[in-house]
C-alpha cells in the first residue's frame, strides 16, 4: 500500500487531555479511527504522534492527506 486509505470527508472532532500522547493513523486502515491500531504493520506507513499541551477540542485529520497532519487543514474539502 503506497496511499493512504481516505477514511473521512470530515475530520474527528476529539477532546484530547492535557499532558497525553495520541496516535494518529497514518494509513487509513485502523479500526479506531482518527487512532492508530497496528494496522499499518507491513506498510510504509506509521503513525504520528501527537502530545496534547492542553486540554481542549483538536480536530484530527480523516481524509489522510492534510499537510499539517495529525490535524486537518481542510485537504478534504480539495
Amino acid at each position: 500500500m503506497s496511499d493512504p486509505v481516505r477514511v473521512s470527508d470530515t475530520p474527528y472532532a476529539v477532546d484530547v487531555e492535557e499532558g497525553k500522547t495520541y496516535f494518529w493513523c497514518s494509513c487509513g486502515e485502523s479500526a479506531k479511527q482518527p487512532f492508530c491500531d497496528g494496522s499499518h504493520k507491513g506498510t510504509d506507513f506509521m503513525p504520528l504522534k501527537y502530545d496534547a499541551s492542553n486540554s481542549t477540542k483538536v480536530f484530527f485529520c480523516g481524509c489522510k492527506v492534510a499537510a499539517t497532519a495529525p490535524l486537518c487543514d481542510g485537504s478534504h474539502k480539495n
